[in-house]
């Protein structure tokens, strides 16, 4: 079966996961150029933003998973996005995500995360989903236990980075 070009619109209760546009591109900038970004690479010139952005829309074609732009249904406003994808430097494929800020501890992060390991349980042939989450990010290890992650302390991390990774399934 072909892989889709783009990434598949999902639903959830209160979310629409869809594909990327180039709008989505101006608001990861504003994200990676604060400290609201230290648990997810850092800082980034604008430029190493639009190279992940294009990584993450480029994942669907050949691999058949990737990013998707997460909205609220009801008023179409992207609050972040999840991905799943397996860059050269991961070991494994992985599952992460973001929020932009005013949208967290309302739920919306594990209702997109869900909807998108689900997705790839369905649909790619991988024995398992990890992700990398830096060890003082509180907030998303509390999300990859609510998710079902365990704690993988014998996987290995990308580029050997000094982080936890959660398996699931």
């Amino acid at each position: 079966m072909p892989h889709p070009v783009v990434a598949p619109t999902l639903t959830t209760e209160r979310l629409t996961l869809r594909p990327q546009r180039r709008s989505d591109f101006d608001l990861l900038v504003a994200l990676y150029t604060t400290d609201r970004s230290r648990f997810v690479g850092g800082r980034r010139a604008p430029a190493v933003v639009w190279r992940d952005f294009m990584n993450s829309v480029g994942h669907w074609p050949i691999c058949g998973m990737g990013g998707w732009a997460i909205d609220i249904t009801a008023s179409s406003q992207c609050i972040g996005e999840v991905a799943v994808c397996r860059p050269p430097e991961y070991p494994e494929t992985k599952i992460g995500w973001v929020l932009f800020e005013g949208f967290e501890r309302q739920g919306f992060a594990l209702e997109a995360a869900k909807a998108a390991r689900d997705y790839a349980r369905l649909t790619i042939a991988s024995p398992s989903l990890v992700s990398y989450i830096d060890p003082d990010n509180a907030p998303s290890i509390k999300l990859a236990q609510r998710l079902g992650g365990q704690l993988d302390k014998a996987a290995a991390t990308p580029n050997g980075d000094a982080c936890l990774v959660f398996r699931y399934w």
